[in-house]
């Protein structure tokens, strides 16, 4: 089985797609196995090329190479299905490479050369997309040189795309200097800045399940909910970024992207049309809407952590501390948590939970939906002393899929509530394919669709809020790092975000 979306597409119009950082692991790992995918589904039109472009000292004969062995690595562990040498035969003579420096306006010449002769080749009309899967320091001037070397002018037709990775930035003002940057050369109908999470198809459902469903918009507000909590859990530690995430830290990684995209489309109001502006314009006035605290109130409404030694699935991992390329005394957070107000009519009043970490219990990325309590005076004379809450869980990653949980009653005389669980799981109705997130998004741009990719006000409208935190870190130590071991829930002080409002967060494990 497909991706039900993909499976209905429209093949993709003529286009030729240049990989910046083609030698790098995001290009190997993701970007080309979802253009296997793409290809398989028989999405990739027939007047398509790829060209990588990157420092590294290979061929595009070794280039080819390797993109096959990550690929085959990708379909084979996922087991879903066995890689196909027919349809990796279509996309092979579609590669080329050529080896340069991206500040050099010679390589850029270079690419218009190759640029061209594709055009002939494979008649791809003159439609070009360019990836930028390369350190963010690289964004603003590989933009300024594709501006300077005429490649990223639309004329006669031919449009002209560019797709920039995440981090946007590092706070406001290096996401508002990015912005001016590259606004200065492109369109913001020409930048697609991508956040692969939006590719999820369960993140994608979230609207059509509230919007496609006429039972729940009545309940959506604040007189039926309680709370919401939204966790994007990992069991992985940093791996080999350490000094990447020296730099980062899970509030910056995580929450102005991942998790805000999660609040805005679980919060947002309904748009007038699936358009791109409609969506987006809808989810940046949740964004707008989110209260920006003060210096002091920073303590009240975040916490952060960082993992110490423990155990995943039984076997000893490393504290942060003991990771390469991280200091034995680092203050970086692998952990953050935050409680949000929304400041609108719909939201007032109902606290949003944000929290993500490394080397947690468990990889579990939810939203879950705590509806308020039902009066208890109708069951004084009975066995039930307070009916349980109900609680709505949208499971993004692993087991994807939607839960409610509820009351019913125990068979027999006396009255007894028993807690019981309603449970849809995309696999048994829908099947599921390997995928990398990657798929729905490089098929977007590819047709112009920019609905799941942040415009330049959402971008900046998500660092706005987490500003007066990434201050306060940065201005006040933690004391007491590591904080929490590896493989447990986190650090205790998350507890007490909730259970000072007398709620608690719902496990991990």
């Amino acid at each position: 089985m497909t991706d039900s979306r993909l499976t209905l597409a429209k093949r993709a119009g003529p286009c030729a797609m240049v990989i910046f950082g083609a030698g790098g692991d995001l290009t190997r790992r993701l970007v080309v196995p979802a253009l296997y995918n793409l290809a398989s589904t028989d999405l990739l039109p027939d007047e398509f090329a790829i060209v990588g472009m990157d420092l590294a000292d290979m061929n595009g004969e070794q280039w080819g190479e390797s993109l096959k062995t990550m690929t085959k690595e990708f379909v084979d562990t996922a087991g879903h299905s066995e890689f196909d040498e027919k349809v990796w035969a279509g996309i092979r003579p579609r590669l080329n490479y050529i080896r340069g420096d991206l500040n050099d306006p010679a390589t850029y010449e270079n690419l218009k050369t190759k640029l061209s002769s594709i055009d002939g080749d494979f008649h791809s009309n003159g439609n070009y997309l360019f990836y930028l899967a390369i350190a963010d320091r690289f964004f603003g001037p590989a933009v300024k040189c594709l501006g300077e070397s005429g490649l990223a002018r639309e004329e006669d037709g031919h449009w002209r795309r560019v797709v920039i990775e995440k981090p946007f930035g590092h706070d406001l003002a290096s996401a508002k200097a990015l912005n001016k940057e590259i606004l200065c050369v492109l369109n913001e109908s020409q930048i697609y800045r991508i956040d692969h999470f939006l590719g999820k198809e369960t993140v994608q459902n979230i609207m059509m399940f509230r919007f496609a469903n006429g039972m729940f918009e009545p309940i959506w507000n604040r007189d039926r909910i309680d709370h919401i909590q939204i966790t994007v859990a990992e069991t992985v530690g940093v791996e080999k970024r350490g000094r990447f995430y020296e730099s980062t830290g899970a509030l910056r990684d995580m929450v102005p992207n991942h998790l805000f995209q999660l609040v805005a489309m679980t919060a947002m109001e309904a748009p007038n049309s699936f358009s791109a502006d409609a969506v987006r314009t809808e989810k940046e006035k949740v964004i707008e809407a989110i209260r920006v605290c003060s210096p002091e109130e920073v303590a009240c409404i975040a916490v952060r952590g960082q993992y110490g030694p423990g155990e995943i699935d039984g076997q000893p991992v490393a504290g942060y501390r003991q990771e390469p390329d991280v200091s034995p005394s680092s203050q970086t957070e692998t952990y953050a948590a935050l409680k949000l107000s929304i400041d609108n009519w719909r939201w007032s009043g109902v606290p949003f939970y944000l929290r993500t970490g490394k080397r947690l219990a468990r990889r579990k990325s939810q939203i879950a939906i705590r509806f308020k309590e039902t009066p208890a005076a109708l069951f004084r004379k009975t066995e039930v002393r307070t009916p349980a809450p109900n609680w709505l869980l949208l499971r993004i990653q692993p087991d994807e899929g939607i839960a409610l949980e509820f009351g019913a009653k125990i068979p027999g005389p006396v009255v007894k509530l028993g807690d019981v669980r309603m449970d849809f799981k995309y696999e048994d109705y829908f099947g599921t394919a390997p995928r990398t997130g990657y798929e729905t998004l490089l098929y977007d741009v590819m047709i112009g669709d920019a609905t799941l990719f942040q415009r330049a006000d959402n971008v900046e409208a998500g660092w706005r809020v987490v500003q007066p935190v990434l201050d306060v870190w940065r201005d006040t130590p933690p004391k007491c790092f590591p904080n929490y071991t590896a493989g447990g829930e986190g650090p205790g002080c998350a507890d007490e975000l909730l259970a000072r409002e007398g709620r608690s967060w719902r496990a991990i494990s």
